[in-house]
C-alpha cells in the first residue's frame, strides 16, 4: 500500500464526520456572520422623546387644567393637584425646550422649576414657535404667554 492509497482511505474515513460537524455548526456560523454584518450597518438616528406635536398638546392641556384649578372655588382642597400640574408642566416644558433647542433652566433638587423660571421658559417656547394658549394661567404677570 502506497502513501497515496493510505491518504485516500483516511480521506474516505474522515469525510463523513467532517460533513456532519460542518452541517451542525453551519447555523451558528451563519448567525455569527449575520450578527457581524448587522453591527457594521449604520444606525439610523432615532428621535429623542415624544414628537413636538404631542408635547405641545400635552402642554396646552396641562395649562388649561392649571387655569381651571387656580380659579376653582376650593383652592385649599386642590393645592396638591395644582402643585402636581405645575410639576408636569415644568417637565413637559423642559422636554419641549430640548426638542426645539431652546435653552432652559435646570430644575432644583426635587426636579421642579420655580414659577418665574417656568414663566420664562413658556415665554421662550412660545417665541420659538410652540403654540400655547393666549391666556393659559397666571405664570406671567398679565396672564399671557
Amino acid at each position: 500500500m502506497t502513501l497515496f492509497d493510505a491518504s485516500r482511505i483516511a480521506l474516505i474515513i474522515a469525510t463523513p464526520p467532517l460533513v456532519i460537524v460542518a452541517a451542525q455548526r453551519a447555523p451558528g456560523w451563519w448567525r455569527a456572520l449575520a450578527d457581524r454584518l448587522e453591527e457594521r450597518r449604520p444606525v439610523e438616528p432615532q428621535p429623542y422623546g415624544l414628537p413636538i406635536e404631542q408635547l405641545a398638546a400635552d402642554l396646552r392641556r396641562l395649562l388649561r387644567l392649571h387655569g381651571e384649578l387656580t380659579v376653582s372655588a376650593r383652592p385649599a382642597l386642590c393645592a396638591h393637584r395644582v402643585w402636581a400640574v405645575e410639576a408636569a408642566i415644568g417637565a413637559r416644558a423642559i422636554e419641549a425646550a430640548v426638542a426645539l433647542g431652546v435653552p432652559h433652566p435646570r430644575p432644583d433638587g426635587a426636579g421642579l422649576l420655580t414659577r418665574t423660571q417656568l414663566s420664562g421658559l413658556l415665554t421662550d417656547l412660545a417665541a420659538a414657535g410652540l403654540v400655547l394658549p393666549a391666556r393659559a394661567c397666571p405664570f406671567t404677570p398679565d396672564g399671557r404667554i
